[in-house]
């Protein structure tokens, strides 16, 4: 297997084609077609010639995936479930965060 990706090789852009994210990531492109179909967080968006079209995001993504199944040893049904179990803390904390910013506006309210 090949050396993990230094973040700082990375170029900075706004848009990667499927190449380039196979190279920085070190995985052949159909193994991220493959990914695409397992896992529903990793949705590229395609351009008008039908292209996928990678965010720094779903490179990030991508790099998380690869560490979990290839270094960490996780299935891909527990690489599923671990982000599945992450995205409930967002949202957890997501709602938790509101509530605050409800209650603080309140005692903003009282305090006028």
């Amino acid at each position: 297997m090949r050396s993990e990706p230094q973040r700082k090789n990375i170029p900075e852009k706004l848009f990667y084609k499927i190449g380039e994210v196979s190279s920085i990531a070190e995985v052949e492109s159909y193994v991220l077609r493959y990914w695409e179909t397992e896992f529903p967080f990793l949705k590229p968006k395609k351009n008008r010639a039908g292209q996928r079209v990678y965010t720094r995001k779903n490179l990030d993504l991508i790099l998380q995936v690869k560490n979990l199944l290839y270094k960490d040893k996780y299935t891909i049904a527990g690489v599923r479930k671990k982000f599945t179990e992450n995205s409930r803390e967002k949202t957890v904390s997501a709602e938790a965060l509101t509530n605050v910013k409800k209650r603080l506006k309140d005692i903003l309210k009282l305090l006028r």
